[in-house]
């Protein structure tokens, strides 16, 4: 939002240096930082998938060590990804021939087949991955609370008793799975359709762009491409603001916690 304010009011007045300097300075990090913010998202819906999915295993796999170590990885990933377009940049001098005044600009280089690879990569290979990561992750504990909820109700049926035909890994998900871990579990399912339904726009406006390619700035649908991305961005806030108000109202270590934070008795 900085770098949409710079560009709306810094070009009108005589500056010494270029909007595009101070655009792209705060623009392409903020990004990038989003970026991050979305894989931890997923490494996130995975985790939770699999703690419900494979609770015996869940922290012989996941450890404490090799999660610090994806995390590590994850931000790695993001700054790498986004190169092509961090790196295109250059500081340089552009003279004004009616004040002879030399002024700060922003110049490009390699800027088309930059933003190609960077499109290839952020808006459309990375999209439909975390998009199917994601949505997997909804099926499977979906799945498990539908499971859950079944044989838990023929156990109601026999008075407690376990049926016979049922085997070893669906008695333990009947003691796995708690009122409370079911609600657990359904929080998390919330928190991942958020996200999906959130990252819903990036994907059709990547698709509409990978089947129609003059769907983008400067070529001729320059105003839809722009209202999309303005929409891709304010879900992209609903989705890391949101999130809070879900885990709130679902997990009460979470609302102690936030309470005391904010020093609210």
């Amino acid at each position: 939002m900085c770098g949409f304010l710079l560009s709306a009011l810094v070009k009108p007045d005589p500056w010494p240096f270029h909007y595009r300097l101070l655009f792209f300075t705060v623009h392409w990090p903020a990004i990038t930082v989003y970026d991050n913010s979305v894989y931890i998202s997923v490494s996130l819906g995975v985790m939770r998938c699999a703690c419900v999915a494979m609770p015996l295993k869940f922290k012989l796999v996941f450890t404490k060590s090799r999660t610090i170590k994806w995390l590590m990885f994850l931000i790695v990933a993001a700054v790498l990804l986004r190169l092509p377009v961090l790196t295109i940049n250059r500081i340089a001098w552009r003279k004004d021939p009616v004040t002879n005044a030399s002024t700060v600009i922003l110049a490009s280089k390699n800027q088309v087949s930059m933003s190609l690879i960077m499109d290839i990569l952020n808006r459309i290979t990375i999209v439909y991955i975390t998009y199917v990561i994601m949505i997997g992750c909804v099926l499977i504990l979906s799945y498990k609370l539908y499971q859950a909820s079944k044989i838990r109700k023929n156990c109601a049926t026999t008075k407690g008793a376990y049926p016979a035909d049922k085997t070893e890994s669906e008695k333990a998900a009947v003691q796995g799975l708690s009122s409370r871990d079911i609600q657990v579990v359904k929080s998390v399912v919330l928190v991942c359709s958020i996200f999906i339904i959130a990252q819903m726009p990036q994907v059709i406006i990547s698709t509409t762009r990978l089947i129609h390619p003059e769907v983008d700035y400067g070529k001729r649908y320059h105003f839809l491409f722009s209202i999309f991305n303005q929409i891709i961005y304010t879900c992209g806030y609903l989705n890391a603001s949101v999130n809070i108000f879900v885990y709130y109202n679902c997990n009460t270590k979470y609302r102690a916690m936030l309470r005391s934070l904010l020093f609210v008795n």
